[in-house]
């Protein structure tokens, strides 16, 4: 039996309400399970019971007004330590509207900002004049960029990286590999050349939902999880739920536990160092730099 976990940072879930606004990717039967409000006070029973001390609240519709909400939730909670949300990155006053952000209620829990580059169709998205002058803006802002991309649009991630050396750039889901056919080229080797820059860290999150959802096993997770922590190395990569996408193929419980038994244990960096150096550390934070 591996030990129990210390006080765990889940460093990527989710909230919405339906009745507030329409997530309008959770769409097929697939997805059905997950076509319902979802708030804090759902995750809080299964994250406190987890051992979850603090958690990373990240945007997931690209609509100027979800940031706020989100603020403010993280303002009135007491588990939800950092926020990463959305700005329109191709704006050429994007610096000014990250300080907007900043000098609302819960502003100070800003950490970061998400784009959903998996839904655009150039893969060289990040790369346009205008996102590049948006990821320098986050740079000069001390805040970091969470990329949530498909495999083919890792290179371009890693172009981006390399432009921007003083921006942290967080890989989502560690790129959403094809766990389900059990391919790992090219995903592979994208992910180690992103891994060889410094400014770059990985979430070990997401996995359950690209394995088949009904079948899944632990050992059709591990190649991944090794390459990402083989390339990576603890002290880069860190555990996400992405709660309550999660759910559609385990419970909060299962997905700590499967990331505790593809760890190896419960690495202090992977579930709980990194992320508060990565995020946590930039609460209440203007122009830092790590």
């Amino acid at each position: 039996m591996t030990p129990p976990l210390p006080v765990v940072i889940d460093a990527h879930h989710h909230v919405w309400d339906l009745s507030v606004r329409d997530q309008d990717w959770i769409t097929g039967p697939a997805l059905a399970p997950i076509r319902r409000t979802f708030t804090l006070d759902d995750l809080a029973p299964d994250a406190r019971a987890a051992g979850v001390g603090a958690t990373v609240l990240v945007q997931t519709v690209t609509v100027a007004e979800e940031t706020p909400e989100l603020l403010a939730l993280a303002d009135s909670s007491d588990l939800v330590g950092a926020v990463v949300g959305w700005a329109d990155l191709t704006r050429p006053d994007v610096g000014e509207a990250l300080e907007r952000l900043r000098e609302l209620s819960g502003g100070h829990h800003l950490v970061g900002i998400r784009h959903q580059v998996q839904g655009e169709p150039d893969p060289e998205w990040l790369l346009r004049p205008d996102v590049h002058r948006g990821l320098s803006a986050l740079a000069a802002a001390g805040l970091v960029h969470d990329l949530v991309v498909l495999p083919r649009q890792l290179p371009a991630c890693v172009k981006a990286a390399a432009d921007h050396p003083d921006l942290t750039f967080v890989l989502d889901h560690a790129g959403k590999p094809p766990v389900a056919t059990g391919e790992t080229e090219p995903w592979r080797s994208h992910v180690r050349a992103l891994a060889a820059l410094p400014n770059t860290v990985c979430k070990l999150s997401g996995l359950i939902t690209e394995a088949d959802r009904t079948a899944w096993r632990v050992d059709d997770l591990r190649p991944y999880a090794d390459t990402v922590l083989d390339a990576f190395g603890p002290g880069r990569v860190m555990f996400g739920s992405d709660w309550p996408v999660c759910t559609l193929a385990g419970t909060y419980g299962q997905v700590l536990d499967t990331a505790q038994e593809l760890v190896g244990g419960a690495d202090p960096d992977v579930f709980a160092g990194t992320a508060r150096r990565v995020y946590l550390s930039r609460v209440g934070a203007r122009n830092s730099r790590t």
